[in-house]
């Protein structure tokens, strides 16, 4: 497996005799066969500024940045697939950071591209190739017209054309999983929020939070436009929001109203889970699916990243609980980071954590960071560090009734919550 660089304008190559290599948290480390997948579909190549590759050198054998005017190289997954090492590079200036995006090592082999990756869910619903753009804009002049007042489907409209965000542009495609946000604030501090960072992070968000508070007819409007088939699914709680429970009146009001007039599909919401009495209302007005975001188990690493404020992860574990006691099918946002997820206390916090909340689902998320950033933050390793794919081979086995995927699923029949409809009857 040959080395993967970009030169100063951005073109990508593979090098003829250096061989490439991956990382796990700070350690490099050498790619084995079985973690290489060819480049996936709808997967994108990009280089990593202010770095320089470390490969190994054929004439020592040794491993060490490649010299030259040159840049390491990482490939940016499409949803359905998990990553199982950073690429391997040295910063040339320590004080600049990444932006914040989920690079994932690749190497050239057998006349291809291959990532240090493993498929875990069925790509084909998030493949951004699936995403007609004609078909799109189409779809938001339509709903633009049938909602000029509606201010939440403005600002959806620039998540799904300006954005591309994919959640968003289901919204006008009427499939799959749509988005209807509703918050402006938030009750955490994320280090890697994407759409809102301090003055002084270093980070540059990626995405523009919505800066109103949508009225229950506006939502509703959505709701019920998306809601037409037994399988869609409408979201609150996106990339381009705060916390959508400290807006639990108006998804009560919203919930309770749509189910008035229609039983199908389901409501999700996509949230931290810290506002467990916010929650537990949600939960009560008619709630389908949960999915709560998470990056560890373990207290002191949940704090660093997430910067909770007024509530702690003793808050999200109890809300998971009653949502699962209450027949809500309920899911982890897990953010994974090669060399910090798959540590041996991580593990073992994790499959208490699912076992004691009940979850059903874990759906991988690989974590949009800056990696000496995030690994400045967090605790060190306790113990051992066994591998993405060792670490996902054990939660198969410690945790057979939890499915290991990559975005939120429409419940198997057994599993879902009896719905009343708008005659009343369930």
């Amino acid at each position: 497996m040959n080395l993967v660089y970009a030169d100063a304008g951005g073109r990508v190559y593979d090098h003829p005799e250096w061989g490439g290599l991956g990382r796990s948290a700070d350690m490099i480390i050498e790619l084995m066969e079985d973690e290489l997948i060819p480049l996936p579909e709808g997967a994108t190549l990009v280089s990593l500024p202010f770095t320089r590759p470390i490969g190994i050198d054929p004439e020592t054998g040794g491993m060490r940045p490649l010299p030259g005017d040159v840049q390491a190289v990482g490939a940016l997954l499409p949803q359905g697939y998990t990553r199982l090492a950073i690429p391997a590079y040295v910063k040339t200036d320590r004080g600049q950071k990444l932006p914040l995006f989920g690079y994932t090592a690749v190497v050239w082999k057998d006349g291809g591209f291959h990532v240090a990756a493993q498929r875990t869910d069925d790509p084909e619903p998030w493949n951004p190739l699936n995403c007609d753009r004609g078909e799109l804009e189409a779809g938001v002049e339509s709903l633009l017209a049938r909602y000029p007042e509606n201010r939440v489907y403005k600002h959806l409209s620039h998540c799904a054309l300006g954005y591309e965000c994919l959640t968003a542009s289901n919204t006008f495609l009427n499939r799959w999983e749509g988005a209807v946000p509703v918050s402006y604030s938030c009750n955490a501090g994320c280090y890697g929020c994407i759409s809102e960072q301090p003055d002084d992070s270093g980070f540059p968000a990626p995405q523009t939070r919505m800066n109103f508070r949508p009225t229950v007819d506006e939502l509703t409007e959505i709701m019920l436009e998306h809601l037409k088939t037994p399988d869609a699914i409408i979201s609150f709680g996106q990339g381009c929001e705060g916390e959508p429970s400290t807006q639990a009146k108006l998804i009560i009001d919203a919930i309770r109203r749509v189910r008035e007039k229609t039983d199908l599909g389901y409501i999700n919401i996509n949230t931290n889970a810290g506002l467990t009495d916010h929650i537990r209302a949600i939960v009560d007005a008619g709630l389908d699916l949960m999915r709560v975001s998470t990056i560890s188990a373990i207290d002191e690493h949940y704090n660093a990243y997430y910067r909770p404020r007024g509530y702690s992860l003793a808050n999200v574990e109890k809300s998971l609980k009653y949502a699962s006691d209450h027949g809500v099918y309920t899911s982890i946002n897990y953010l994974v980071f090669p060399g910090v997820t798959d540590r041996e206390e991580e593990i073992e916090a994790m499959i208490g954590f699912a076992k004691r909340t009940g979850l059903k689902l874990i759906q991988l998320r690989n974590l949009n960071i800056d990696p000496e950033s995030y690994l400045e933050l967090i605790p060190p390793a306790r113990g051992e560090i066994y591998g993405m794919k060792q670490m996902i081979e054990i939660f198969r086995a410690e945790l057979p009734d939890v499915r290991i995927g990559n975005y939120t699923h429409v419940p198997p029949p057994e599993l879902r919550r009896r719905k009343t409809s708008a005659a009343g009857k369930e």
